[in-house]
């Protein structure tokens, strides 16, 4: 309980935990984790990511390790990416991965829902042109369902490949001859995934750390 006290003495734990979300508990062991990662430095590298095992057999490793040097999932205004992140921006971006509170307001509910659909989608459009192709949508649709565990792999993957070709069909079948097929925008991404829970199926347990149960 001492420890806990001490963390809620500290201006900058307070910050963060009204930035995140998460409790002063909660930061503590994430802090820990952070140090473990980092070999007790303050700036966590790619490379540090690269050696953890839960991860390498992950279908889109890349675009977790990617995620937390985007500068777009910082809660700040800004793109491109950095070399390496501070706790600070670490602890932002794996909010990105907390359940929302059980006492959450529809409206706040549905801010969180689409902060979660628009750091998702920032995983996918790598390129930064506001579009991600309809093969990364299949693939966001895949790990979404993947992680219900209702679902066995193929299962999911055939799914996730109707839904591919229900969205080609909806997006290509009303373009003129002559016009480009861009690629799905944000706005599209939250019409298609409307129907499926986003919520609690974004977590991530590739720290060793199963962040479902990161909620008040």
């Amino acid at each position: 309980m001492g420890a806990l006290q001490s963390l809620s003495d500290e201006p900058e734990y307070r910050e963060l935990a009204e930035k995140t979300g998460f409790s002063f508990e909660q930061i503590g062991i994430l802090h820990k984790r952070f140090k473990q990662l980092s070999h007790n430095e303050d700036m966590l590298r790619r490379a540090d990511l690269d050696t953890i095992p839960d991860l390498a057999c992950n279908p889109i490793r890349t675009q977790i390790i990617e995620a937390f040097f985007d500068k777009r999932n910082f809660h700040q205004n800004g793109d491109g990416t950095v070399e390496e992140i501070s706790f600070e921006e670490f602890l932002v971006v794996m909010s990105h991965f907390r359940p929302p509170a059980l006492n959450m307001t529809e409206e706040q509910r549905e801010k969180v829902r689409r902060e979660k659909l628009r750091f998702l989608f920032n995983m996918h459009d790598t390129d930064n042109d506001g579009t991600i192709t309809l093969e990364e949508y299949r693939h966001v649709v895949e790990e979404l369902l993947s992680r219900s565990g209702a679902l066995g792999k193929e299962t999911a993957k055939g799914i996730a490949d109707a839904a591919m070709l229900e969205v080609a069909s909806i997006s290509m079948g009303h373009m003129e001859p002559d016009e480009f097929y861009e690629g799905i925008t944000f706005e599209h991404f939250l019409k298609i995934l409307k129907d499926i829970e986003i919520e609690t199926k974004m977590n991530i347990r590739f720290l060793n750390m199963d962040t479902t149960t990161l909620c008040k």
